[in-house]
């Protein structure tokens, strides 16, 4: 990937330099709550190091490091992605949507057919982003996995393919239409 701008948003691929913001995420509860880790994943800079590859990008904002993003790829011209904003003062503005935006735009130019993903059955919020963009949701796994302290927790798992691809309306986009 590299890096992709659009306006304040950058996407870049994460580099060794990233692993201390990196694990500094991954290590606070509050961040990885909702993914089933309330008590962080206890990881250091080198596991993180170690475990990057190319799909594991940063999110950055207005130049601040505000989150990560990853895509792999699966065969068949099919990507799972995921995201997270993990700067709290980040969240709830819009900005998930629009990095799913460029990433998912990005993937369906570099011919990927398909994007898949999966979530917490009960993250509401992220459950709305996704199909706000036109993921469908493909089926639940209820009880399909115990988290961190011991909780049975169901998933969701959605797809979205590019003719269903409902992408976040960019003000710089509008301007140029008018």
């Amino acid at each position: 990937m590299a890096r992709i701008q659009k306006d304040e948003i950058v996407i870049r691929t994460a580099d060794c330099f990233d692993a201390p913001q990196l694990a500094a995420w991954w290590n606070d509860g509050a961040v990885m709550a909702h993914a089933g880790f309330p008590y962080g994943l206890h990881t250091t800079e080198e596991k993180v190091i170690a475990g990057m590859w190319e799909g594991r990008c940063m999110i950055e904002y207005d130049g601040k490091p505000i989150g990560e993003c990853c895509y792999r790829d699966c065969d068949n011209h099919t990507a799972e992605i995921g995201i997270k904003i993990c700067e709290t003062d980040y969240q709830n503005h819009g900005i998930g949507r629009k990095v799913l935006t460029i990433l998912i735009d990005w993937l369906f130019q570099n011919g990927f057919e398909l994007i898949v993903l999966d979530t917490d059955v009960n993250n509401a919020r992220a459950r709305h982003v996704y199909e706000s963009l036109g993921f469908q949701l493909i089926r639940i796994n209820e009880n399909s996995w115990q988290d961190q302290i011991g909780a049975y927790r169901s998933s969701v798992d959605y797809q979205l393919k590019e003719c269903d691809f409902r992408p976040y309306p960019f003000e710089s986009e509008q301007q140029k239409d008018h």
